[in-house]
């Protein structure tokens, strides 16, 4: 999963995604090749085509810096560099038009998947992390009655900082294990 760190806070992170990448790429931007007639293809090849700046048909990490940057988003060059290395196919360092699309395509499934973990982490908490309490209730109102000491000890499994209670960040841990 690759988060991008908005530039107005360094504390909020964003995933690109389709939409917001062709939004960012000018409308009269041709695409690489459209035979499919999906339209979520062809405006990838769009955002591909705009982002490939050199056109050699191939989007570095460079370039897959200033797509990420021009959705507003913030990605170090490390981390540009290991999302191309992840989605390179071929081994040249650079990602063609399939391998492009497979890592937007990914970082939207990833972006869907953090939404509804966000919900369900909503359920059970109303200070910004779940408390012993917190989960005795929710369990209670699915049906599953359990005591604090329970409680206590399934937190205890996946409070990665022992403060006693569930971050988001711990929370999501513990859906993902």
């Amino acid at each position: 999963m690759f988060h991008f760190r908005r530039n107005e806070n360094k504390k909020k992170t964003t995933t690109i995604t389709r939409a917001a990448a062709a939004a960012a790429a000018p409308t009269n931007c041709v695409p690489v090749s459209d035979n499919s007639g999906s339209s979520n293809k062809g405006e990838l090849e769009r955002v591909f085509t705009y982002f490939d700046e050199n056109g050699d048909g191939k989007v570095s990490p460079a370039e897959l810096r200033k797509c990420v940057k021009a959705v507003g988003g913030e990605l170090t060059v490390e981390e540009a560099e290991m999302a191309v290395r992840l989605s390179d196919s071929d081994g040249d360092g650079l990602l063609g038009i399939e391998d492009f699309t497979k890592l937007m395509e990914g970082m939207e499934e990833d972006r869907n998947k953090e939404s509804e973990l966000i919900g369900a982490f909503g359920m059970y908490e109303m200070e910004g992390y779940i408390t012993p309490k917190s989960l005795k209730n929710m369990l209670s109102r699915l049906g599953e009655s359990t005591s604090i000491d329970n409680c206590k000890a399934m937190i205890r499994r996946f409070d990665l900082n022992g403060d006693g209670v569930l971050s988001f960040d711990e929370f999501k841990v513990m859906m993902t294990t």
